[in-house]
């Protein structure tokens, strides 16, 4: 069982920054590909970001390439989120989640979630 816990969302003018984090209570954190999706309302729960055991190795959304950037720290079972020249398109709920798999995108592949962590970002 991986329990996930997301902080560092809030509001930021278009733009701007935010950083999340995403502590996780697992032992064995170093054995999961780590995932960030995001919600926004109305809409389906899509990827933004992933990052291989290791943290050798990132892949991110289109929507997102250039402006995010995903890293983790094994050491301290957490992954990162920084977010930067924020759009209002990038406002939902952000969302880490846990997958035994190797690259996931897909929701169905990621087994923990989060709570997640609001991010609005005005115009």
């Amino acid at each position: 069982q991986v329990q996930l816990v997301e902080s560092g969302g809030g509001l930021v003018q278009t733009g701007g920054s935010l950083s999340l984090s995403c502590a996780a209570s697992a032992r064995t954190f170093s054995s999961y590909t780590m995932g960030w999706f995001r919600q926004a309302p109305g809409k389906e729960r899509e990827f933004v970001a992933g990052i291989s055991r290791s943290g050798g190795s990132a892949y991110y959304a289109d929507s997102v390439k250039g402006r995010f950037t995903i890293s983790r720290d094994n050491a301290k079972n957490t992954v990162y989120l920084q977010m930067n020249s924020l759009i209002p398109e990038d406002t939902a709920v952000y969302y880490c989640a846990a997958s035994i798999s190797t690259w996931p995108r897909s929701v169905g592949a990621y087994a923990y979630w989060g709570q997640g962590t609001q991010v609005t970002v005005s115009s």
